[in-house]
């Protein structure tokens, strides 16, 4: 049995913002997605700029809901659902860890 190797990239991000345009970009998709986003509330502004500015871990959940759209053809409203349930997944997880002796 052939198993198939995914690689995986990452890059630490910390305390970054990023424009609109650099969100856009690094998303793959249009600026007005971004906007569209941003205006249904499936995304959220960096508080405090003032302007259009995002956190790094609007990054990582803009890129999911990018995909799950197009993976599934996924409605925004529903890709972002399904991004809150995975990131909650994941912090139970971390959670549970947590709790776990070593």
């Amino acid at each position: 049995m052939t198993m198939a190797h995914e690689t995986h990239h990452a890059q630490l991000l910390g305390d970054a913002a990023f424009t609109d345009e650099e969100l856009a970009r690094a998303c793959g998709v249009q600026l007005t997605w971004v906007h569209e986003h941003v205006q249904a509330g499936v995304l959220s502004l960096d508080s405090g700029s003032g302007q259009w500015r995002f956190a790094s871990t609007t990054l990582v959940r803009a890129r999911r809901i990018a995909r799950l759209e197009s993976d599934f053809d996924a409605d925004p409203q529903l890709a972002a659902l399904t991004a809150d349930l995975i990131e909650e997944v994941a912090e139970l997880r971390r959670r549970l860890a947590a709790l776990q002796p070593r």
